[in-house]
This record gives structure tokens, sequence and C-alpha cells, in this order.
């Protein structure tokens, strides 16, 4: 049902903010949607199964967080002036086990409240079964532009230890459905699943390669604690991944994107072009403000994190009283905030500007050019870009850049 959520101040029941918006910083939504038919090994993402939801109902969903939306609007109104959201993403769970009528009613909630930019980037995340023709262009006549594939391997032993339950064919299917409806396609991959060879992950890439999507999202696998996964790792009845062979999957994922007419815009993430990057993503790394709307949802705005409870009954409890459905809230410090400059935007392409680090971290940069870690001719134009080895080895990047 997802990881504990993090310690912080209480939320006011009011949902007051007590910041000033910044009307030049983009402002984005993020719609989260709770259910999923059956619940993967390693996921740790508050979802839930029709088994675990007492007290809350999947189709009355779409009205309870259209409350939340109505509620955000009030709050964001007395901060400053509105914005209307530059993208929108429906994650999950899995959207589409909700009609497409009910995301489209969600959306239509945001359009109201807040407005969209002319040229909004909209996606739903969705599972390859759920994905029919008449789904994607219901989905496309309601404002989505893109659909994000769970494709996850192409290997059906791969997909088992993942718990992953869809039919491999129906990518294929899913895919040709959203081209017929006019909308952008991006799959999502993992890597280092137990069993997974790098024959296996060559297979998946060059499936993924063969529906020609505008974008691939490729994540190493995260044993996360709590999950089916751990506990499995734990006793000993599938090893653990092995960061050898990930780093060597990688680099695979890399090379033959590379040559399949992909660019890395983000560690983890290849586009055909600079157009089919995920805006949304990009507004994470890049700092701008967005609500997360729903069960458990993260939100950033103006400096200020809040989240919401878990539980969708909790949830809907709350909006049905008029209250916040925030559990909690922080402001990071200046160094927090500096610490997580570093760390998001050196994940992409254009990289961190040298300008923006202090002393040590500065004089930090001549010998991460020497280890091979960062491009030197990007420092020389005053910023942070890491190589192929810096991006395998982020993580000590960044310790590097800010201790």
């Amino acid at each position: 049902m997802g990881s504990a959520l993090p310690l912080g101040d209480p939320a006011p029941a009011d949902g007051a903010l007590g910041v000033e918006l910044d009307p030049a910083t983009p402002f984005s939504v993020y719609l989260h949607v709770p259910f999923c038919r059956v619940r993967c090994g390693y996921c740790d993402f508050n979802t839930y199964t029709s088994s675990e939801l007492q007290g809350a109902r999947q189709d009355e969903y779409a009205d309870t967080l259209l409350r939340e939306v109505a509620f955000a609007r009030r709050v964001l109104s007395d901060a400053g002036p509105l914005r209307p959201a530059s993208t929108v993403f429906f994650g999950g769970g899995t959207p589409t086990l909700l009609p497409a009528g009910d995301l489209g009613r969600m959306l239509d909630g945001v359009r109201d409240a807040f407005g969209l930019d002319a040229d909004a980037e909209i996606t739903v995340e969705a599972n390859p079964d759920t994905v029919t023709d008449a789904v994607a262009a219901e989905l496309a006549a309601s404002g989505v532009t893109r659909l994000s594939i769970g494709m996850q391997s192409a290997v059906p032993h791969v997909l088992a230890a993942l718990d992953r339950t869809h039919d491999p064919l129906n990518v294929a299917t899913a895919v040709a459905a959203a081209r017929r409806a006019g909308l952008a396609v991006s799959l999502d991959l993992i890597y280092g699943a137990p069993g997974e060879s790098l024959d296996d992950w060559r297979l998946s890439l060059e499936t993924a390669l063969s529906h020609a999507p505008d974008h691939i999202s490729a994540y190493a696998l995260i044993i996360e604690e709590g999950t089916k996964l751990h506990r499995q790792i734990r006793r000993g009845d599938v090893p653990a991944p092995d960061d050898d062979l990930q780093a060597d999957m990688y680099e695979t994922a890399d090379a033959l994107l590379a040559a399949g007419g992909y660019d890395w815009y983000e560690i983890s993430n290849w586009a055909t072009d600079p157009a089919q990057r995920s805006r949304h993503n990009l507004a994470y790394w890049q700092g701008a403000d967005w609500w997360g709307f729903g069960p458990g949802a993260h939100s950033h705005v103006a400096g200020l994190r809040f989240w919401n409870v878990k539980h969708p009954a909790a949830y809907a409890q709350r909006l049905a009283l008029g209250e916040s459905p925030a559990a909690g809230r922080e402001t990071p410090d200046a160094a927090a905030t500096a610490l997580e400059r570093v760390l998001l935007t050196s994940r992409i392409r254009e990289g961190l500007p040298v300008a923006e680090l202090l002393g040590e971290g500065r004089h930090a940069v001549a010998a991460l050019i020497a280890d091979g870690l960062i491009e030197g001719h990007e420092a020389l134009r005053g910023r942070v870009v890491l190589t192929l080895r810096g991006r395998l080895l982020a993580d000590a990047v960044v310790r590097a850049l800010t201790d």
C-alpha cells in the first residue's frame, strides 16, 4: 500500500499555504489513481487492489478527487494569481482501470479550475491490457495528448518475476490504438529483475524499438523495503539485483536507444526529439510548482511541500467534511534545497550551472572531469553534465558536488 509518509509539521484543516505564488513559475498537476488489479511484487507506490478498499469505492473516486480540485482552487486563489497547468499527469496505480469518461471528467475539473496552457501535455499511464481503440479515442477526445504504457519487459519469465500479469502481445495493440487516436506514445521498461539476463534485456529493448514509440523510460529495479520482492530476497527465494549486471544493462540500453534515434535527456529517459521529452517529469527535476491530487499524493508549491493521507477512505472522508486531505507539510531549509537542486538538475542533459555550486563542490569539478564522470567541454561552458560513466555513478557525483 505504499511506503510510509514522511515526517513533517501538521497541515492545517483549511489548507492555507502561507506562501506567495510566483506567477512566472510553471504549474503542473498530478492526478493519482490508486487502483490496481494485482499488486506487483516490486511496487512501493500507494496503490490498492479491490480487496484492500474497505470504506472506499472505485466508482466514486472521480467525484472525490474533484472535491480536492475545487479545494485547491480556493487555497491557491488566496496565495496569488491562478496559473494554467502546463502539464497534467494521471499516474497510479493503473489510471485506465477507471472508465475513460471518469478520467475525462477529472481533466475537465482541472481545466475549469485552473485552465490549461494551449499546448499543455496531458499524459495517462496505462496497463497494455486496458487500452482499446475506444478507450484511446475517448481519452484523446477529452484532451489527453500522450499515453505512457507500462511494458516493463517483452520476456514472459521477467514479467512473471515482477508479478506483471499483462499479455506482452498487448503492448503492440495498445501502441496501435494510441497511434490511431493521435496520441504520442511512451513505453516504460524495468531492468534487473530476478533471473533476467542481458540477452533478455536486449530482447525487451529491441521489441520496444520495434514499436517506434516517441519516448522510452528505462528504470533499474530498486528493491523497496516492505514489498513482496524485498521479502523474497531476504528469505533467499530469489537473488538480489546484481549491480554490475544492471550497469551493463544500462550501457546496453543507451547504446541501442542511441542507435535507434533516441537521445537521453535524463538518466532514465530517452526521446526521439526534444519535443517528445516528458515535460511533466522535467517540471519535477527543474523545480516547478505542482499540486498532487489523490490519496498519498505529494505537492510542491513555492518551496512548501505537503502530502495527502494515504488511504482512499480517509482521503474521501476529509474532503467530505470540507477539510484539507493533507497529512503533513514541510519547508526545506536552504541547505536541503541546494542539495536537492544538485541532485535533480544534474540528472538532466542540460546539467547544472557550475556557478550554483558552493566552494568545495566547485573545486570538485576538475577531479570529476579527470575521472571521466562529467563532460570537460561542458564544464568549460559553465555546466556540469554527466558522461555515460557519470550517469552510472550519479550518486557519487552528487556527493562530490555537495560535500
